[in-house]
Formats: C-alpha cells, sequence, structure tokens
C-alpha cells in the first residue's frame, strides 16, 4: 500500500472516533449547562426503564473528569480497530455496546451505570486476543499501551471501587473476548514474520543436500 493511501486510511480511522468523542462532550456541556441529569437514562439493573441505558449509557459521565479519562482511550482504541478491521469494527463495537449492557442490567447492582468504560475494555480486548490469534502483535500492543497509559485498567475489572461501574468493565471486556472469537476466521490474515520464513526454508532443507555440501 503506497504512503498517501496509508496516510488517508489512517485519517479515516481516526476522523470517525473523534467525532464521537466531540459528541459525547456535546452531550456532557448540555447536560452541565442545562442541569439535564441525563444519568437517569443510564442503565439501571433489572427495571425496565432501565433497558434504555443500553443504547445511553455510553454517550453519558458524570462529570468532565470521567469523560476526560475515556476520551483519549477511545481515540487511541477506536483509530486501532477501525484501522485494522474496518470491515468488522462496527459489528464489533456493536457486540460489545449491547452486550455488555444487558449484562450490566441483568447481574450489575441497583445503581445507574454510565460511561464509555465499557467500550474501551471490550475494544482493548477485543484487539488484544485477536491480535494473539492472528500472531499480529500490532493489534495486541495497542492494547497494551492503552494499559501502560491508564495503568488502573486491569484493576478496573474488579470490585475495589465501588464509586466506578467495575460490572461495565468487565463485561465490556468479556464481551470483547466474544466477539474476537467470533470473528477469529475473519479480519486481516495473520502474519507471517520474516524469521517464520527463514524457519520455513531451513525445515525445506534437503539433508542429503547438505552433506554434500558439506563434504564438497
Amino acid at each position: 500500500m503506497e504512503k498517501s493511501e496509508e496516510i488517508k486510511k489512517l485519517r479515516y480511522s481516526f476522523v470517525l472516533p473523534l467525532l464521537f468523542v466531540l459528541l459525547l462532550w456535546l452531550i456532557k456541556l448540555v447536560d452541565f449547562s442545562e442541569r439535564l441529569d441525563l444519568f437517569v437514562f443510564g442503565v439501571f439493573p433489572r427495571e425496565i426503564n432501565g433497558l434504555l441505558g443500553i443504547i445511553f449509557s455510553p454517550l453519558l459521565h458524570s462529570d468532565f473528569n470521567h469523560l476526560m479519562s475515556n476520551s483519549v482511550p477511545i481515540l487511541i482504541l477506536g483509530t486501532g480497530i477501525i484501522y485494522f478491521y474496518r470491515e468488522l469494527a462496527y459489528k464489533v463495537i456493536g457486540i460489545i455496546w449491547f452486550v455488555s449492557g444487558l449484562c450490566v442490567w441483568a447481574v450489575a447492582r441497583e445503581s445507574y451505570h454510565i460511561g464509555a468504560s465499557g467500550l474501551i475494555y471490550g475494544i482493548a480486548s477485543f484487539l488484544f486476543l485477536s491480535g494473539a490469534i492472528r500472531k499480529d502483535y500490532r493489534l495486541a500492543s495497542i492494547s497494551l499501551l492503552v494499559i501502560f497509559l491508564y495503568g488502573g485498567l486491569v484493576w478496573g475489572v474488579f470490585p475495589f471501587f465501588p464509586q466506578i461501574s467495575w460490572e461495565y468493565h468487565f463485561f465490556g471486556s468479556i464481551s470483547g473476548f466474544l466477539a474476537a472469537f467470533i470473528y477469529r476466521k475473519d479480519g486481516p490474515k495473520p502474519i507471517e514474520w520474516s524469521w517464520e520464513k527463514e524457519e520455513d526454508v531451513n525445515d525445506d532443507d534437503n539433508p542429503e543436500d547438505l552433506t554434500v555440501k558439506s563434504l564438497e
């Protein structure tokens, strides 16, 4: 692929996550300025009205710090999944969005659960497992980069901090792994690294030929 095409592909992959983040900020600004208390549209477990949160919860945040902490990971991971999985990205995000929300509604604590963290954990888990399946370490490295920059990401799936929705983090991760398994045969083909090619060449060498060469 030519350099100009790579740049165009990267730009396209970045634009949609950027627009999504801008939408999140717009929603929060309107919520804050008008005092709308939009958190009531989050997931509230085992309540019929709480089912609406499956759709709206990832769009809502408790405060600006909450939104700020989610913005950069969304940009990085969103760009990564669209860049490497352009044909599958929206299907994968759809699975993470709805499966994680439904699981939170079914079994989480009785409280309003909001935020895009479930998407972050889901996409990170998808890229990590999918990269491992395909032996494409570029994909896994994106997730590891986010984990490195945001060290609390790993601990977020455990109930150590009652003020955060660790359930959304946990089920987001599970949804990402599920999507990686479902689409394990789709998407980019596994990369054959140079050292693997060298091993194949060595394995194909005829032992008799090597003996003759050594005698010569």
